[in-house]
């Protein structure tokens, strides 16, 4: 599986198109919205690998949030996307449109 995460808006998804040819059905994206209220992270991030790439967008740069449930799911989010980091063969960190390979090697 390859992790693809980077801020919103940031060409995420045109990367995975271009750079890697994948077609909307091999990707799964916006997964950091599935943790919010996950119960069990472990299998969340066990059903997501199962997909050829998983696209997150960065969360918790900003002003953390004053709403208690906002502030869960983006600490959710965060731990889901250290979960799936961990368990992929590489991770990708887009930024401007510009790659970053923080683990393996682009295919």
């Amino acid at each position: 599986m390859i992790f693809v995460t980077g801020p919103l808006y940031s060409g995420k998804r045109e990367f995975a198109r271009t750079v890697l040819g994948c077609r909307e059905a091999d990707m799964v994206w916006d997964v950091q919205d599935l943790a919010a209220g996950c119960g069990d992270l472990e299998e969340l991030a066990r059903k997501l690998e199962n997909h050829p790439v998983v696209i997150a967008t960065e969360v918790g740069g900003g002003v953390v949030p004053m709403d208690r449930d906002q502030r869960a799911a983006r600490e959710a989010a965060g731990r889901l996307a250290c979960l799936l980091a961990k368990r992929a063969e590489t991770v990708v960190r887009v930024f401007c449109g510009l790659p970053t390979v923080l683990k393996g090697t682009l295919p």
